[in-house]
């Protein structure tokens, strides 16, 4: 009991020197924690009633922001290691506070579906906290640490400052080999531990937005990412796959029976079938028709396909000849789409699906185009590939300067329409720069497009390699913004594209 006291006690200080550097020298905490919380949402791809546990939630500074992201849908507990602190002021009844002395205590033979823990992984007590936070969790959860980068230059330096004045940092803090080490002997599986926030004091308010924008490049630059002022670790309890719940998240009757989806394949035998049956069960009533297009693949996804559209006459399928390409793929599903908003995305968007939520609602709210973007100040993005965050924000910036337009991520292939706007689209590219075009013309022809912050998130910096290659498509990309930017200077048509040019 003695030694568990002690324990707690070390979590009570960490919390308390956590909540007092937010206050008094984080000039920008609440940003950063709605940024925290956003990450949470789409790391964990949350969903209505799921259940959140926030270990060390102190003050309650971070619980607001993440009662915010989570539309006060989840049951959030939120425990303090000071057991008489008073309950934070406005913070809402849904939020079950607790001040404990012990683990499990209060909180013996409970689970919840997602832990998550701000700057409490010490030394001192790390192993036996991981065990803790393990029973917590219920079978698949998932747990989300944020800890300080004890390799940041600036804490380093204001350690040493503290020191002259004969001050103290209490914590004994983790590099990211110990987390990672640490948790993954805890028992704990997919685990992936990055560099995260390079937006810290003493930056003031200002300069912050420049830097948010720039920390996206660096949180994904080699060499660069031990500057970050975080550490962010996720981590789940076994078993991998967690059965998901079945829900509808439709909430709005304007667009009840009213979206066509498109869908390019190709080689996704695996991912066709569970893609499918994931978007009806959330969208369901939203849903006027869906459209796999096959481009062609070498496997068995003709095959899925086909079955599928013989057990759902909402399903109907296109299988192309050659040649291919994801631009006349999209063009294809764009031709037949019926319904009165059509939704463009990918077979390997389908852990995306509980965020597509966000797109219906600009939508419902009234925007013509509603984006996903990766690059927004509240998206997720985590072990990207480098060149392609790099093609991506040099073409942006090139188009912000040539459209004189502010955007940030036009060209995912994420998009949410009007059909009367694909009607007017002009495609011309067979390959992925189609989506500039489809993210770009409806701006230009005055359309009001929408952003709405996604998460990309890869586990493992070496997991995977991208197939893209910008030697291969960066011609088309040049192409059109080459093309667009003579429609615009020059004042000529999209409709005096020739037949020649036009794959829609």
């Amino acid at each position: 009991m003695e030694e568990n006291a002690q324990l707690i006690e070390t979590l009570g200080v960490r919390e308390q020197y956590r909540d007092q550097y937010w206050l008094r020298k984080d000039p920008i905490y609440e940003d950063r924690l709605l940024w925290r919380a956003q990450t949470f949402r789409h790391i964990v791809h949350l969903l209505p009633d799921q259940s959140i546990i926030e270990l060390g939630a102190g003050q309650g500074l971070f619980t607001r922001q993440l009662l915010r992201v989570s539309r006060q849908e989840n049951p959030i507990t939120a425990v303090t290691f000071h057991p008489n602190q008073a309950r934070p002021d406005d913070l809402s009844s849904m939020v079950e506070c607790l001040g404990i002395s012990a683990l499990p205590g209060a909180l013996h033979g409970r689970q919840f579906d997602y832990v998550i823990v701000m700057d409490l992984l010490d030394k001192r007590n790390s192993s036996w906290f991981l065990r803790n936070i393990y029973e917590l969790l219920k079978p698949g959860g998932q747990v989300l640490f944020y800890e300080s980068n004890p390799w940041n230059v600036i804490l380093r330096l204001r350690q040493s400052i503290l020191q002259l004045f004969g001050e103290k940092d209490p914590r004994q803090l983790l590099s990211r080999p110990a987390l990672y080490e640490l948790i993954s002997e805890a028992g704990f599986i997919r685990v992936f531990a990055v560099y995260n926030d390079f937006v810290y004091a003493p930056l003031t308010p200002s300069l912050v937005w420049f830097f948010r924008s720039l920390s996206t490049l660096l949180e994904n630059t080699p060499l660069m990412q031990t500057m970050a002022g975080s550490i962010l670790i996720h981590a789940q309890k076994p078993p991998r796959i967690a059965e998901r719940p079945t829900l509808s998240l439709c909430e709005h009757k304007s667009l009840q029976g009213a979206v066509s989806v498109v869908i390019p394949c190709h080689n996704e035998e695996m991912n066709v079938e569970p893609f499918i049956t994931q978007l009806r069960s959330f969208y369901g009533e939203y849903i006027h028709e869906i459209i796999p297009v096959d481009d062609n693949s070498q496997d068995r996804t003709a095959e899925v396909i086909r079955r599928l559209a013989n057990e759902d006459p909402l399903i109907k399928p296109i299988f192309r000849t050659p040649p291919k390409g994801v631009g006349r793929a999209i063009a294809d599903g764009y031709r037949v789409a019926t319904g009165r908003y059509v939704l463009s995305m990918d077979c390997d968007f389908q852990h995306l699906l509980p965020e597509i939520r966000d797109l219906f609602d600009a939508a419902a709210q009234g925007y013509d185009v509603v984006v996903g973007s990766r690059f927004s100040r509240h998206s997720v993005l985590l072990n990207y590939p480098f060149q392609k965050v790099v093609a991506n924000r040099v073409f942006h910036m090139l188009a912000q300067v040539m459209f004189r337009r502010q955007f940030r991520d036009l060209t995912n292939n994420l998009k949410l329409m009007r059909r009367e706007v694909i009607e007017k689209l002009q495609l011309t590219q067979p390959h992925f720069a189609v989506n500039a075009e489809t993210g770009l013309q409806p701006l230009l022809m005055g359309y009001s497009v929408k952003e709405v912050p996604i998460s990309w998130i890869n586990r493992t910096p070496d997991m995977g390699v991208s197939s893209f290659r910008l030697a291969k498509v960066g011609g088309g990309y040049s192409h059109v913004l080459f093309r667009l930017w003579l429609n615009t200077a020059f004042g000529t048509s999209y409709l005096h594209f020739s037949k020649s040019d036009k794959i829609c």
